[in-house]
């Protein structure tokens, strides 16, 4: 018996100790006489998986543990995340379109609340009593005049109850003809707001008009008192004036303000605030709010003022679109969106 021989049968004898079987069994055949798959097979759990994923509906997200699916125009934002970051919603509803002009603004004393207190006698101040941004009542010393005609002191006291805006007497100034102090009363103030080219045409007395404070962004409300019959000369702009309360003391003479004057109002059926607008795509949209899905919806807006768009399409009355942190919302789409596409 060759070597060869030998070998071959050596190995042959080998495999079967091993429990080789040089004849494996033929597949399964299923009634249709397909080769069905070995239970034990981690092809076919594999591809049970994938069907059971293309079948869900939503996905758990990275940033709000919200859930996304292949719906790309809608997202899962717990009520408690929603809240943690800002996202407000209100209803869709009926309303008004303003049209409104926006004019800058200074703010003035009013006539009769403003005064420029002189000496009545020449002679010189012997004592100041108060200081610029003292709060005075009608009466009260103010300081104190030696006159040169009697020789004897005085009292300069104050006309009006108010602030002192002014004060130009010191002890051993000669008091005459110029103001020592201007006292004014703030608690009602004028606004005079600058109009230019075609707006001197539009804006009348009794507009309902908007000024709003530039240190805070603070506003009130109120209405337009007249059109000055003249023009500034400087500007070259017409005046209107408006009048405002001073309740919290912050609106100070001198100060400019910013103002949106209505010339008219348009009722529309539906409209929302310009912060629940976005764009996607190219086109207009907002977002939906049902539950905890936030869903993108195409809108056709129309008419537009300064705080709300008129919706003409898209939006029912009623339904919660997202007015405040929108962005927040279309971010997490977009990138729900861009997870499904890879």
């Amino acid at each position: 018996m060759t070597f060869r021989l030998i070998l071959a049968l050596l190995l042959a004898s080998g495999l079967t100790a091993c429990g080789g079987d040089a004849n494996p069994p033929a597949p399964r055949a299923d009634h249709h006489g397909h080769e069905a798959a070995d239970a034990d097979d981690p092809g076919e759990e594999n591809n049970h998986g994938d069907e059971d994923a293309g079948h869900a509906h939503e996905k758990v997200g990275d940033d709000h543990g919200d859930e996304h699916g292949a719906d790309t125009e809608a997202t899962i934002i717990k009520a408690d995340i929603a809240r943690r970051y800002g996202i407000v919603v209100a209803p869709a509803g009926p309303g008004v379109i303003r049209d409104e002009h926006e004019v800058q603004g200074l703010l003035t004393t009013a006539e009769g609340r403003h005064a420029r207190v002189v000496a009545r006698f020449p002679g010189p101040v012997t004592a100041v009593r108060v200081g610029v941004g003292d709060t005075v009542s009608r009466g009260q010393a103010l300081a104190t005049v030696e006159s040169n005609i009697s020789l004897s002191a005085y009292t300069v006291t104050a006309p009006i109850a108010g602030t002192v805006l002014s004060r130009s007497a010191s002890v051993g100034d000669l008091a005459g003809e110029q103001p020592l102090f201007e006292v004014a009363d703030l608690s009602t103030l004028w606004v005079d707001l600058h109009l230019f080219g075609s707006d001197a045409q539009h804006i009348t007395p009794g507009l309902p008009v908007e000024v709003t404070r530039l240190s805070d962004g603070v506003a009130v409300q109120t209405r337009l008192d007249r059109v000055l019959p003249g023009t500034a000369t400087a500007s070259q702009s017409t005046v209107a004036r408006a009048t405002i309360a001073n309740t919290d003391g912050r609106w100070r003479p001198g100060a400019a303000v910013r103002a949106r004057v209505t010339v008219a109002e348009t009722p529309v059926a539906l409209r929302v605030p310009l912060t629940a607008l976005q764009r996607a795509d190219g086109r207009d949209v907002v977002y939906v709010q049902e539950g905890e899905r936030y869903e993108r919806r195409s809108v056709t807006p129309g008419a537009r003022d300064g705080t709300h768009a008129e919706l003409t399409q898209g939006v029912s009355a009623g339904e919660s679109v997202v007015v405040e942190q929108s962005y927040l919302v279309k971010a997490d789409i977009e990138k729900s969106a861009a997870s499904h596409e890879h």
